[in-house]
């Protein structure tokens, strides 16, 4: 009998990391892709004022385009392109098999991506505290905080990799990939949000001050690190942690899918001209 649990307990276990495996691999999948959905609207929709069209910024943004300020208007540029080309970076970055089979293009892959990251971060303060857009304080203070992070992240993942600690430069990788990605997030939430209850959500204001959009103006980011940080603890932890995570992945992958589907449906794809 002992000889039976002794095989069992293994072979429960095996099975229980391949769950967790798969199902953070279903999320980043349907994560990459939703993601890359929205590069392709920022590419389609805004990639005009490359070319001198400020038309988009003016009629899609609460505060776009405005005359006479060059350096807002530059850091609005900056901070698109920049959101264009970490949203492709950071996908590419954490797929293994382009790690592996590439790895001279993830290490400069992920120098490009550090760069961005931080540009994005001083770019997205600098347009918070000096122009007026939509939301109250709160929801600067919290578009700061995600800004600060991404900061903090990048340092952390740097560090890491140059002490060759490739397991904690994995976790800062993943955990700086989910604050950057906050804005994506951010769509996503209020995507979900509207596809479940079919309309508006409650508590969303007419300035996005209700309690629902302070809830993803943090939620945005804080939530997405949660769930990482458990699914850190998970790796190390039992069988039944495990398999306990790996449902919530497997919803979280549900959810974000629904997620895609309303933000590509309602606010992306409509916009595109």
């Amino acid at each position: 009998m002992s000889d039976v649990v002794a095989t069992r307990l293994p072979a429960a276990g095996n099975a229980a990391a391949a769950a967790l495996k798969a199902s953070a691999a279903l999320w980043f999948a349907v994560a990459a892709a939703g993601q890359w959905i929205f590069a392709a609207y920022i590419a389609l929709q805004y990639g005009a004022v490359l070319w001198g069209d400020w038309a988009p910024l003016r009629e899609f943004m609460p505060v776009g385009a405005v005359d006479g300020d060059h350096v807002g208007n530059g850091a609005l540029i900056g901070h698109l392109f920049i959101a264009f080309t970490i949203t492709i970076g950071g996908t590419l970055q954490l797929m293994p098999f382009v790690r592996n089979a590439a790895p001279v293009f993830h290490r400069w892959n992920g120098r490009v991506y550090i760069v961005t990251a931080f540009a994005s971060a001083i770019a997205g303060l600098y347009m918070v505290w000096t122009r007026d857009g939509i939301g109250t304080i709160v929801n600067d203070i919290a578009i700061s905080i995600d800004a600060l992070l991404i900061m903090a992240f990048a340092a952390l993942a740097v560090r890491a990799a140059m002490r060759r600690d490739f397991d904690a430069h994995n976790r800062w990788a993943v955990r700086l990939f989910l604050v950057v990605s906050g804005v994506w997030f951010m769509r996503v939430l209020y995507g979900f949000a509207i596809m479940a209850v079919q309309g508006m959500p409650p508590g969303v204001g007419d300035n996005m001050d209700g309690p629902f959009d302070v809830f993803v103006a943090f939620g945005c980011y804080l939530l997405p690190l949660a769930i990482a940080e458990l699914y850190f603890w998970a790796k190390r932890a039992g069988a039944v942690s495990k398999l306990a995570m790996s449902a919530v992945l497997f919803a979280a992958a549900g959810a974000t899918a629904l997620g895609v589907f309303g933000a590509a449906m309602i606010m992306w794809l409509p916009r595109i001209s």
